[in-house]
């Protein structure tokens, strides 16, 4: 076969292992190489990406992406998103979903993955339709999970609707948090090869338990002839697959792809660097750890979840947090452990640690699940669990007032000042008023990676080390001049 390759470093790879703080100036080094490599796609840029560059550094995610894909000329460009929000977990008014399409795809971003881990079938298909009828790429996305519910079966008969849809050509099949194993996909992806007739399989597993590229070998077994890698410093790990080793794979088994294997050079040496001067993790190949099985956290939530913890002072308590996750993700009916479930189970898990009452305090998107707000749960939740969390106040209330906000994009519009841009019109719905007003008075974000102090200590100290007789260092720019002076000497 001929195998193509979607290119996951500069999204899914950066989540992973960085909680998606790299910045525009961080990828800039190696967008020219990227651009050129012969990706099918490259996953670019999702909701999370938006929240985090907002909130954590006040940049301009517009700006980021407009940056990103003026440095990727020629590539289909994709972006990930659910079914019924945009940015965080509430539900999203379907005006504001639709906004987002559309605006990601005037910015130059026209492949949308989609996901539904409740498979809310209907509001998945409404999704298809917008971004087809706004002229982008649908493909709607299998998310494996490890339950005693969900069979082969289950993955196949969605899988084969999704393909029914008009316009879909392409079904991706995810396993987000790593717990696909090589046994279990010699059953499943045929199943899934075969319920889909046709239409493209896209394979995209994250390596936790160092079996990834098993199961991607499995893949191409079944005729599965896309697969989703990174850049080898921001793969494996909790990440991807490095594009590197599959590609060496794919040539020992005969088969064919249209990658360039000179740029991958320089896209790794430039994220070895980036990672160095940013204080960011690279990746490395996963110890096989059962315990993996058990929590089942995926991925990309688990830089996420570790940067999140930090922020809290809590970044030691992390195995704690592993620890607890297996009994709330079995008292709340065994979701499939992706973006939202993962995060409700994740985050019910830390406050059971930090209460010491398990089940005392319950986010409000926790009790939308157990309300059944987030679709259907194919489990049996523990009823002792579910009567004590919705007994609250605020959760009766959520179940006697909740409906999903639906409103107008006039309607919308009508709570912020007149004439705003579209895309400030979605940061100001998703972000609070202080964190958007600081972003946008920040202007332009910064793209240039010499602007880095890091970078700029890092090559004196080079300088220095290869003249080490040298007694003194003189660097002068147009504006501005700095002499050093070995100390003692003059």
């Amino acid at each position: 076969m001929h195998i193509d390759f979607v290119d996951s470093t500069l999204r899914d790879g950066q989540q992973s292992l960085w909680g998606l703080r790299m910045r525009a100036f961080e990828a800039a080094g190696a967008l020219p190489h990227l651009a050129t490599t012969g990706f099918k796609t490259i996953d670019l840029t999702g909701p999370g990406m938006f929240t985090v560059l907002t909130r954590d550094y006040f940049d301009d995610p517009w700006d980021t992406t407009d940056f990103l894909v003026q440095g990727l000329p020629g590539n289909t460009l994709r972006a990930g998103m659910r079914t019924y929000s945009v940015m965080g977990f509430a539900h999203a008014p379907e005006a504001i979903i639709d906004l987002w399409v559309k605006t990601l795809i005037k910015h130059g971003v026209t492949s949308f993955w989609m996901y539904d881990v409740a498979y809310d079938m209907p509001t998945m298909k409404r999704l298809v339709d917008v971004v087809f009828a706004e002229g982008g790429e649908a493909v709607p996305t299998v998310m494996y999970g490890l339950t005693s519910v969900h069979g082969d079966d289950f993955f196949a008969d969605r899988a084969r609707e999704m393909a029914s849809w008009d316009g879909v050509n392409t079904v991706e099949i995810e396993d987000a948090p790593g717990v696909l194993t090589p046994d279990r996909a010699r059953t499943l992806l045929p199943a899934i090869r075969k319920a889909v007739g046709d239409t493209r399989l896209e394979l995209h597993c994250h390596a936790n338990t160092g079996l990834a590229i098993h199961n991607y070998i499995a893949g191409v077994e079944a005729g599965i002839d896309v697969l989703h890698t990174a850049s080898r410093p921001m793969a494996n790990g909790v990440s991807l697959p490095s594009t590197e080793a599959m590609v060496n794979i794919i040539e020992h088994m005969g088969h064919t792809h249209s990658l360039d294997t000179s740029k991958f050079a320089p896209v790794a040496d430039h994220f070895v660097e980036t990672a160095k001067a940013g204080g960011h993790l690279l990746g490395v190949p996963a110890e096989y750890d059962p315990r993996i099985y058990d929590h089942q956290l995926p991925g990309g939530m688990t830089g996420t979840l570790l940067r999140q913890l930090g922020q809290h002072g809590m970044a030691d308590r992390f195995p704690e947090v592993l620890a607890a996750i297996p009994q709330v993700r079995l008292d709340f009916g065994e979701p499939i452990m992706a973006t939202p479930f993962s995060q409700f189970v994740g985050i019910q898990a830390v406050l059971n640690i930090v209460t010491g009452d398990p089940y005392s305090l319950s986010p409000d998107e926790v009790i939308h699940y157990l309300l059944g707000h987030y679709g259907p749960i194919y489990g049996t939740v523990n009823q002792d669990v579910k009567d004590r969390i919705l007994s609250s106040a605020r959760a009766r209330d959520i179940a006697a007032k909740w409906e999903r906000p639906n409103p107008s994009l006039k309607e919308i519009r009508a709570n912020f000042e007149a004439g705003i841009s579209d895309e400030e019109l979605l940061l100001r719905f998703m972000n609070s008023k202080e964190e958007v007003d600081k972003t946008l008075a920040n202007g332009p974000v910064r793209k240039d990676p010499r602007r880095s102090s890091n970078a700029i200590v890092a090559n004196i100290i080079d300088l220095i080390s290869e003249k080490s007789k040298a007694t003194s260092l003189s660097l002068q720019t147009p504006p501005f001049s700095l002499t050093l002076h070995k100390s003692g000497v003059r």
